[in-house]
This record gives C-alpha cells, sequence and structure tokens, in this order.
C-alpha cells in the first residue's frame, strides 16, 4: 500500500502540511472508503480511529438521554473527526456519522498521539479547526433560536454545498428533517419555497443547486460568519506562518 501524499489527499487539513511533515505520519495514514451512514464514532463510545474525509459529509449528532438526535455540526474536506482526540480524549460524547458517502484517510488513536506529539505544525493545524469547528457549533445555536426555518435549511444546504463536489444533494426529507431538529412537513414547505425561488430543484432523495449567490443572499446572516472564520484560522493563518 503507497504512503499518501499531497497529490492523492484532499482533506484541506492534511494539505496544510509540508511534504516532510505529511511524510513523517504517511505511514501511519491509511486510505479507507466512507459510505453512507459510515459510524465514525459512537456517541459516548470508544475513539479507535480518527478520520480525515477527502470526499463525503460526516454529520456530528448530539444525542439526549430519551434518543433525541440533532445536528451540532459537519465537516468534510475541510476537517477530521472525532475532534476530541486532539486533547488525548480516548471517548467521543456524540455520535458521527457519515451522511453522504465519500474517502479519505484514517489514524490510529496511539499513532495520532504521537504524530500530535512529535510534530507541532500538526497540532496547530488541528488545534485551528476544532477552534473554527467549535465556531460552526455557536451559530447554528444560534440560527436555530433565530432564523425561520426557510434561512435554517438554505445556510445548511450551503454549508453542505461547501464540503461536496459539484451541485448535486443525495439527501433526503427524514434526513434533512432530523439535522435540522424540525418536523418533515416543514422540511418539505422549506424546500418548496426554496424551488420556488429558483435557488434550487428537489426531487427525492436530490437536491440541485441552482443559484448559489441568490440562496447566500436569502440566507442572510444565518451564513457566512463561521465560513469566514475558518478561512482566517485555518487557511490565512497557516498561510501567514508559512510565509512569514
Amino acid at each position: 500500500m503507497s504512503a499518501p501524499d499531497s497529490h492523492t489527499i484532499k482533506n484541506n487539513l492534511l494539505r496544510q502540511l509540508a511534504p516532510q511533515e505529511l511524510a513523517a505520519i504517511s505511514i501511519d495514514l491509511l486510505p479507507v472508503d466512507l459510505p453512507k451512514d459510515f459510524m465514525i464514532a459512537a456517541a459516548d463510545g470508544p475513539i479507535e480511529h480518527v478520520y480525515f474525509p477527502d470526499s463525503g459529509l460526516g454529520s456530528i449528532i448530539v444525542v439526549s438521554p430519551e434518543g433525541n438526535r440533532v445536528e451540532g455540526g459537519m465537516f468534510g474536506h475541510d476537517g477530521f473527526s472525532p475532534v476530541q482526540a486532539v486533547v488525548g480524549s480516548d471517548t467521543s460524547p456524540h455520535e458521527v456519522v457519515m451522511q453522504a458517502g465519500g474517502h479519505g484517510h484514517r489514524i490510529a488513536f496511539a499513532p495520532f498521539l504521537r504524530a500530535l506529539n512529535g510534530s507541532p505544525r500538526f497540532a496547530h493545524v488541528l488545534a485551528c479547526y476544532t477552534q473554527a469547528l467549535a465556531i460552526q457549533v455557536t451559530f447554528t445555536a444560534l440560527s436555530n433560536a433565530t432564523h425561520n426555518v426557510d434561512e435554517r435549511l438554505a445556510r445548511w444546504l450551503l454549508m453542505c454545498h461547501d464540503r461536496m463536489d459539484g451541485d448535486e444533494l443525495l439527501l433526503t426529507h427524514d434526513y434533512i428533517a432530523l439535522m435540522l431538529a424540525v418536523r418533515r412537513p416543514s422540511v418539505t414547505t422549506s424546500l418548496h419555497v426554496l424551488e420556488g425561488n429558483r435557488f434550487i430543484r428537489s426531487e427525492r432523495g436530490r437536491i440541485v443547486i441552482r443559484n448559489r449567490a441568490a440562496m447566500e443572499e436569502f440566507a442572510r446572516d444565518a451564513y457566512g460568519r463561521p465560513e469566514e472564520e475558518y478561512r482566517r484560522l485555518v487557511e490565512q493563518s497557516l498561510h501567514d506562518k508559512r510565509t512569514s
């Protein structure tokens, strides 16, 4: 099995590493398929591997004691999961599952900790992302409290689109309802609103983004700030360090 390099890796965090830094962890970084519904971590379950998607879409799901489930955050080629591993925790408080299939790389927990200790830049890249994800989660809470379902759905679809290749999203109404913590009829109604505005085309289990710019305008302040913070924390700060 050949070691990954910057040409085969599409994960944005791993691509921030210099070739020699990537080479140092590549012996333990193995390619993995990430099909839809693949369980990266169970709620309160052990963290056995840390995953770096190259494609696909993962959801961080909060599960209540009564079994209620809602999405707290999402990630794709922009991130890694479970983020608790970056502070040495071997248990995931959340369920982490692939909502759209893809592929990527994974590293076992013990070699991951060794890589963090051996590469300050690797540790810094992941710390920056962890902060960016925390900002995403707080703005999701704000949006859930202050925006209507139409705007929340527009925000969520834009976030999915950011992390997927192409304009087609394979997502069912039931799954969207779970992710937004709303009833399925509310999702259907909001999809009709977005489709009526020609932002999307919605079919059974399939949503096509038609006019992203207009949907961003429709979403207003529900979308944009966490994305700006990701660019500032993960991309710009690391670029500045590289060129200083």
